[in-house]
């Protein structure tokens, strides 16, 4: 027997099920197919987002019309940011390898409840099909931005009720999630597997899912004052009715500033995984990168007021505000310090998930500093709603959670699959990604300091050269996604068969068989040696 055929007969999570066909997965209560279910989906909805954002930056590519009118324009970059925000980066790592990986990672066999993350998804699913369907039905998509900002998502004539219906859906998914896995942490650990010795990305799965359960209703609640203002008239945020349009500004950020958080720190625990492995040296500082997970999910949900500096708030709640926004950096600068002190004389092996985990120091430095920026009330008057805010988003969440991701998807989908990809094709398009992105995005944070306002159809000639430049950098970066992707999954189809352990990793995902089992362990483990510990491990 070749190894291709005993890759195919060994009794695995793909294989080793009562049931055939795509019953099989979408009824199926395992939560790595699950974690595959939620996998694309996500990124078949990232994929369909990175096409309008390519559209909306035809667009901007010369002064007046390109490809689409103005009505058109709002109304692309309105889907473009919710499918991004709310089916794409929100649910993308706690569902997908929130599910693949957790699990296995503290020693557990499922999810404490395994039907609820069944629903989880179905409800992520039923409501990106709302979604969907606001587009080609009442007034046709929304054109609000992904905000949602009253008083035009009160007046405007497009099917802004059923999107953010389907937006709620949504986050009753997210809140499902985050019950889930506190549950499972908690509930559901090894034995010998201890606070001390829980890894990284569980511990940033952990924080994330306390902002999930805590933050999300509030969002659920404001979006059904949208559908009572439409449908009622109820006047609560209309200023012709008495209503304070204020009011849902903090109401919405509230919950999307600890969004950013639900967004970000799973792909900090993903850096943390990956660092020490390809550098073949224990994490350093993990009781401080652990503690600044807890650290920033809990001061970050009180600084959503720096979003609003312009709209007419006291000096006082100014000052508050910005003092809160500059504590907040603490303990994201705390995981910076300590991912580099890793680094620092480690035997670093440059291979593909550590060149994507380095790209995200830079990016998400770049992308903090700047949100310092837009943190002090004097600067941020003069760059609020500019092209910086929109660069300066992007560094944080694309550069970001972004790169995390595609480093996440080549360190631990070839686990799942057995195979590997190819290394030259994969190094050249995070190469392409690289440079594309940064020819992007800092473009249009200078064009944000040159004045720009974000949002608008067209602009003055002034901006036409850089707007050039930054549309031919969303080219670069385009064609090295469609590289890394056709490599990736060609390879993960028919690449080179893997071992159990092909990165030398210590936690527990790779103690057992390549694919995993369906109830992942043989036999129950029992932890004794921290995450980070090569030679507790056995790892030379």
């Amino acid at each position: 027997m070749n190894p291709a055929e005993r890759l195919a007969t060994t009794s695995n999570f793909w294989n080793d099920t009562g049931r055939s066909g795509i019953g099989s997965w979408i009824f199926s209560t395992d939560h790595k197919r699950i974690g595959f279910l939620y996998f694309y989906s996500v990124l078949g909805f990232f994929l369909v987002a990175v096409t309008l954002g390519v559209l909306l930056k035809l667009e901007l590519m010369a002064p007046g019309r390109t490809i689409m009118g103005p009505q058109t324009y709002n109304a692309v970059f309105t889907v473009h940011g919710v499918i991004m925000v709310f089916l794409f980066i929100i649910p993308g790592f706690p569902g997908s390898f929130g599910n693949l990986i957790m699990p296995i990672q503290i020693g557990a066999r499922d999810v404490a409840f395994p039907r609820l993350n069944l629903l989880s998804w179905w409800l992520y699913i039923i409501g990106a099909a709302i979604i969907l369907t606001s587009l080609f039905t009442g007034g046709g998509p929304p054109d609000t931005g992904w905000t949602f900002y009253v008083p035009f998502s009160a007046r405007t004539a497009t099917n802004v009720s059923l999107a953010v219906f389907g937006v709620f859906v949504v986050g009753l998914s997210s809140i499902l999630t985050g019950l889930n896995f506190v549950t499972t942490i908690h509930r559901l650990r090894a034995q010998g597997m201890t606070w001390g010795r829980l890894p990284l990305f569980v511990w940033s799965l952990y924080a994330t899912a306390w902002v999930q359960i805590l933050a999300t209703p509030i969002l659920g609640i404001t979006l059904v004052l949208i559908i009572a203002e439409r449908v009622l008239g109820t006047g609560l945020f209309d200023p012709a009715r008495g209503g304070d349009p204020i009011m849902y500004q903090h109401l919405f950020w509230i919950y999307s500033h600890p969004a950013v958080y639900i967004m970000i720190l799973p792909a900090m625990g993903v850096i943390s995984e990956i660092i020490p492995v390809f550098s073949r040296k224990p994490i350093f500082g993990y009781k401080m990168i652990a503690f600044s997970s807890l650290a920033i999910a809990a001061a970050g949900s009180l600084v959503w007021g720096h979003h609003m500096f312009t709209s007419g708030m006291s000096d006082t709640a100014i000052l508050v505000f910005s003092f809160l926004t500059f504590i907040v950096a603490i303990p994201s600068a705390i995981k910076v310090f300590n991912w580099v002190s890793t680094l620092y004389k480690g035997s670093i092996s440059l291979e593909v998930p550590m060149l994507f985990a380095l790209s995200f120091l830079l990016l998400f430095s770049i992308g903090g500093l700047t949100g310092l920026i837009l943190g002090a009330a004097a600067t941020d008057i003069h760059v609020h709603d500019t092209q910086f805010v929109v660069g300066h988003f992007h560094y944080v969440i694309f550069g970001g959670s972004g790169f995390a991701f595609f480093g996440a998807m080549h360190y631990w989908l070839p686990k799942f699959y057995g195979r590997r990809y190819a290394e030259r094709p994969a190094v050249i398009a995070w190469g392409l990604m690289f440079v594309g992105f940064n020819i992007l995005y800092f473009t249009m944070m200078v064009l944000g300091m040159k004045g720009m306002p974000r949002r608008y159809y067209d602009y003055l000639p002034e901006f036409a050269p850089l707007n050039l430049v930054s549309t031919i950098g969303s080219w670069i970066l385009v064609s090295g996604l469609v590289l890394l992707l056709v490599n990736l999954f060609r390879g993960l189809s028919s690449g080179e068969l893997i071992g159990q352990n092909p990165w030398g990793g210590a936690t527990l995902e790779w103690s057992i068989p390549t694919p995993p089992p369906t109830e992942n362990f043989t036999e129950e483990p029992v932890v004794t040696h921290g995450p980070y510990d090569f030679k507790g491990a056995g790892i030379p």
